[in-house]
C-alpha cells in the first residue's frame, strides 16, 4: 500500500462506512508486504471515522515488516491490531 494504491483503500473504506455503516470492519493486511505513510494516514482517518460512527475497525494479520512500521509510527497504540482475521471478526462480534 503506497501513494498510488492508498486512494483506492480510502475509497473502499469510505464506501463501507457510509451511508449505513456495518457493526465492524476488519482490514485484512495478510497480503500487504509494504505500507507507507499514506496508507497509515488512510487507516487512521478511517479508524477515526468508524469510531465517530460507533463502528469497530481493526487491522488483522499485518506482515512482520508492516507491523514493525506500525510500531515505529505508534499506530499499534491507536488502531487495534489482531493476529488473525478470525480473531478480529470474533472480537467485533462481542
Amino acid at each position: 500500500m503506497d501513494a498510488v494504491t492508498s486512494p483506492a483503500l480510502a475509497e473502499a473504506l469510505d464506501g463501507i462506512l457510509s451511508p449505513e455503516p456495518p457493526h465492524g470492519v476488519v482490514v485484512d493486511l495478510t497480503k500487504v508486504g509494504f505500507c507507507d505513510s499514506r496508507c497509515i494516514g488512510v487507516l487512521v482517518a478511517s479508524y477515526r471515522q468508524a469510531r465517530d460512527l460507533g463502528v469497530g475497525l481493526v487491522v488483522a494479520e499485518p506482515q512482520r515488516q508492516v507491523m514493525r512500521l506500525f510500531m515505529i509510527a505508534g499506530i499499534d497504540q491507536v488502531i487495534p491490531i489482531v493476529e488473525t482475521v478470525g480473531r478480529a471478526v470474533e472480537g467485533l462480534r462481542d
